[in-house]
């Protein structure tokens, strides 16, 4: 509880004593080149072959004659974008860029660089943090956009090519049942995640203390309390949203 509190805390900081909007406007736009390009590549890759993967199996699990083959597909869609795409690619965006967040800040406590800030009358905590997490939230939807994409080009490509499915009854089951809920309750997810992992890390890279050794220790609690947060909120949202 005690935790929690100085989380909120921290958080409430984050509006207090701000710079100028260019100053904000300049640091968003390295964080989002940092966050979103260099996630780019990693979140595209894993996401084609979750695709894959679930299509693969997906097809092996279908031993009934009387199910039609667009099921298949179908099932794979319903998977990438509810689950995979913004849930998977969220834990990989806490090991990635969430443990970065709280390294880098982990490192600017201990050499004591917030410390100069704080004494030169700036609010470290808005002027590090705040645009941190307004690039993640600006950049995490688009990532969690791009993963559903290549998860279903995964699972095209994953499926024709090994021929348990024709491309005809692949995009088929990608277009039966379809329900624009799915993407609306997958960006809301995207959103939320977005902003649990970074504020968490940056919580916990911000509050290091010591030295080299606890910026590591900063950095492994940052991706692991994110992870928890991010599996917490998946299950509330569908919950609240999907729930009857």
């Amino acid at each position: 509880m005690t935790e929690i509190g100085k989380y909120f805390i921290f958080l409430g900081h984050l509006f207090t004593n701000r710079e100028s909007f260019r100053t904000y406007y300049h640091l968003i736009l390295e964080e989002c080149i940092a966050i979103g390009i260099g996630s780019l590549f990693l979140v595209a890759l894993v996401s084609t072959f979750m695709g894959a993967v679930t299509t693969v199996q997906t097809a092996f699990n279908m031993v009934s004659d009387f199910i039609p083959d667009y099921v298949i597909s179908q099932v794979a869609r319903e998977m990438i974008v509810l689950e995979l795409a913004p849930t998977i690619i969220a834990v990989i965006y806490a090991g990635k860029v969430g443990s970065s967040m709280a390294s880098g800040l982990g490192t600017m406590r201990i050499t004591e660089q917030i410390d100069a800030l704080e004494v030169m009358g700036i609010n470290s905590i808005s002027y590090l943090v705040l645009p941190k997490i307004i690039a993640s939230l600006l950049m995490y939807p688009l990532l969690v956009i791009i993963a559903g994409f290549c998860g279903m080009l995964g699972g095209y490509l994953a499926g024709t090519l090994t021929g348990v499915i024709t491309p005809a009854d692949y995009i088929l089951g990608l277009r039966s049942g379809y329900n624009e809920f799915t993407i609306t309750f997958a960006l809301i997810k995207s959103v939320v995640f977005a902003f649990l992992v970074s504020s968490i890390s940056s919580y916990n890279g911000y509050n290091t203390q010591g030295g080299a050794l606890e910026v590591g220790v900063s950095s492994t609690k940052a991706v692991t309390s994110s992870v928890i947060a991010v599996l917490i909120s998946d299950y509330l949202l569908a919950q609240l949203l999907l729930g009857k």
